[in-house]
């Protein structure tokens, strides 16, 4: 079977560590055709549009996209592409399973987790306005549809991946409304799910035993401020976010992506690790049922880490970013 797939190559080094990813993808043996689309910056140059029209119809057609990193101005300059993409394809769940690699140091041993964060509400839909000048208002909205799909998303995947737990991290404390209703929408779908062990936590707690202790946590469900923070957390747990792989899903479409930045610093030195955007490549087979390829593709990379003659530079190494790439393909 052949998959069509939207590429998104993104801004920095996002082609770089597309190409790579794409190469050690057609080694693999899995039939792709891809659409490639500009996205963010190179986009906002070309056409003066961030998301363009034509690259949001060809995600809905093909329903599954790799997604490079992609530059978001700080303070400043045309608003998130990240955000308008999930809000314009409604992909409610981030999904970003976090453990440790076989031979990348880390601050800890046997992490494995599963971040499923809600994507589309929240304060990080960035919904503000100045009131007068000097004072901006920024608008948290919870909604009890949102959490609750949320809910049932953290459970289910729970479920058919044979985890144990779901924790709730909230501030309910505090924000009894918000974080309370987002609460109790959890709590009415984890009476759905026996089999499920059900925990709550507050944030700042939860940030705390993390760092301590993760192994105490399975699969962590946030609103989707929380979640930005606690996922590139808990990345750090295993060797920081060029080593973690994320998907945004919704109901019928899959977008795979690097939760990295676009690094312009070293952008066109091929001197980028592709490890990232190819944990999200391998979520992204497993969603397309390629099941085979992805557990391939995930033996030939530890095979490559275990090894560590061909390491890109944050690795301590000296290996380009197509050198590592190859030696993936290689391996495969």
């Amino acid at each position: 079977m052949t998959h069509t797939v939207t590429l998104i190559p993104g801004d920095g080094i996002g082609p770089e560590v597309t190409e790579a990813v794409v190469r050690i993808l057609n080694a693999s043996g899995v039939a792709i055709e891809w659409e490639e689309h500009p996205a963010g910056l190179l986009a906002f140059e070309r056409s003066g549009q961030t998301l363009p029209v034509a690259l949001i119809d060809s995600i809905r057609r093909n329903k599954v996209a790799l997604k490079g990193p992609v530059t978001t101005p700080i303070a400043q300059g045309f608003t998130s592409v990240n955000v308008g993409l999930r809000k314009a394809l409604d992909l409610y769940a981030n999904l970003r399973p976090v453990w440790n690699l076989p031979g990348v140091d880390a601050k800890f041993h046997g992490v494995d987790l599963v971040i499923v964060r809600e994507n589309t509400e929240d304060l990080y839909a960035g919904l503000e306005h100045e009131v007068v000048p000097g004072v901006v208002e920024s608008l948290k909205i919870i909604t009890e549809r949102a959490s609750t799909r949320i809910a049932h998303f953290a459970f289910l995947h729970a479920r058919r991946n044979s985890r144990r737990k779901v924790t709730s991290i909230h501030k309910a404390n505090i924000m009894k409304l918000s974080d309370g209703l987002f609460l109790e929408s959890v709590r009415r779908v984890a009476r759905e799910y026996t089999d499920i062990t059900y925990d709550e936590r507050i944030v700042d707690a939860a940030c705390m035993q993390l760092v301590m202790s993760p192994g105490q946590f399975d699969v962590l469900v946030l609103p989707n401020l929380y979640g930005d923070i606690v996922s590139d957390l808990c990345a750090g747990l295993v060797g920081g976010l060029g080593v973690v792989g994320a998907a945004n899903l919704g109901t019928e479409i899959g977008v795979f992506e690097a939760v990295h930045g676009s690094a312009p610093d070293i952008a066109g030195k091929n001197l980028a690790n592709p490890t990232a955007l190819l944990l999200s490549a391998v979520l992204m087979l497993r969603h397309i049922d390629e099941p085979a390829a992805a557990d391939r593709i995930m033996q030939a990379l530890g095979t490559v880490l275990t090894t560590g003659t061909v390491r890109t530079r944050d690795l301590g190494g000296t290996a380009s970013t197509m050198e590592f790439a190859d030696a993936v393909a290689k391996a495969l």
